[in-house]
């Protein structure tokens, strides 16, 4: 179940739910020739944020997408059209 959406989270961010009581918001955006994904706290509050780029150019952002495991500050996993993509950053 998804906690209430703090003001702070944009509301195109997906929760993706951890472990009992846990989990984060995660949202995508296009920048430059890559993505940006920011996490953010069940609170609101912004864990990271950083430039990526994707294993597979067939991802379409305008498509929907789900957030899954493995997605954390360094690499993020998205399903789209039951295909998997790995987004990776070398920011640290």
């Amino acid at each position: 179940m998804n906690p209430n959406r703090h003001i702070n989270i944009p509301e195109s961010a997906q929760w993706l739910s951890g472990s009992v009581g846990s989990g984060s918001w995660f949202f995508l955006s296009t920048k430059g020739n890559g993505y940006q994904i920011k996490r953010f706290s069940p609170e609101g509050i912004l864990e990271c944020d950083r430039f990526f780029t994707v294993d597979n150019k067939a991802f379409d952002i305008n498509i929907d997408f789900q957030f899954t495991f493995l997605s954390h500050c360094k690499e993020c996993t998205i399903i789209q059209n039951e295909i998997t993509y790995k987004f990776y950053t070398n920011e640290y």
